[in-house]
C-alpha cells in the first residue's frame, strides 16, 4: 500500500496544547476507523504554522476522505515514493 505526505497548514500549530493535539489524534483514530478501506496512520510533525503527516491508503482520495471526515485541511497530498537517512550513502550502488 503506498504511503503519503500530507501538508496540512494550520497556523499556529506549533502553538497546540498537549491537550489539543489530543482531540486532533483522537479524531483522526475515530475517522480511521470508520473509513472502512484500508488505511494507516503513522505519525505526524508539528512544525510551525504546519502539520505533516504520513499515512498509508490505497490512493490519494481516502486521504483525502480522511481530511474531509475529520475536519482537518489537505493542503498537500504527496505519495512517497523512497526513503533515504545517513545510511543510504553507505549502500554499494
Amino acid at each position: 500500500m503506498p504511503k503519503y505526505l500530507v501538508e496540512r497548514n494550520i497556523p499556529g500549530a506549533d502553538m497546540l496544547t498537549a491537550d489539543e493535539l489530543c482531540d486532533i489524534s483522537s479524531k483522526s483514530n475515530s475517522v480511521v476507523d470508520g473509513l472502512g478501506v484500508p488505511y494507516t496512520w503513522h505519525h505526524s510533525y508539528v512544525a510551525g504554522d504546519k502539520i505533516y503527516c504520513v499515512h498509508e491508503a490505497d490512493n490519494a482520495d481516502a486521504i483525502y476522505r480522511h481530511a474531509k471526515e475529520g475536519g482537518f485541511p489537505a493542503d498537500l497530498v504527496t505519495e512517497i515514493k523512497n526513503t533515504i537517512g545517513p545510511d543510504t550513502a553507505n549502500r554499494a550502488t
